[in-house]
């Protein structure tokens, strides 16, 4: 069973956006991957992190879902889920739920590889 903190519960009641149940659907899938996982409200919105941050919601996005990796670059990324060519971080977006699904193993497996980079360290 996922784990929600409830100020994150309490940022989505707030959550005004037609992508509202999408990014409610990629939170459960970045809190599946694993259970050492947590949530708060960072910058102004949901974050994800074990360790340090490892992503948080581009929450003004209307036509997807986008979650920023802030370290997404240092992320092995077989699948090319993720976009961008900066130094640091890459953006994953969803389209809708069957994108998401679609994506749903590279996602939680880009979460996997943050967790298992953390604990080497």
């Amino acid at each position: 069973m996922v784990r929600h903190d409830p100020t994150v519960d309490a940022w989505f009641e707030r959550y005004d956006n037609p992508q509202h149940d999408l990014v409610m659907a990629v939170r459960d899938a970045v809190l599946e991957a694993d259970d050492r996982v947590t949530e708060t409200i960072k910058w102004q919105a949901p974050t994800f992190a074990y360790r340090g941050n490892i992503a948080s919601f581009f929450p003004k996005a209307k036509a997807h879902a986008s979650l920023m990796f802030h370290r997404g670059a240092e992320l092995p990324d077989p699948e090319g889920l993720l976009e961008g060519e900066g130094e640091t971080s890459r953006v994953a977006k969803f389209a809708d739920a069957d994108d998401l699904e679609r994506k749903r193993a590279a996602l939680q497996g880009l979460v996997r590889a943050w967790i298992a980079a953390r604990d080497a360290d």
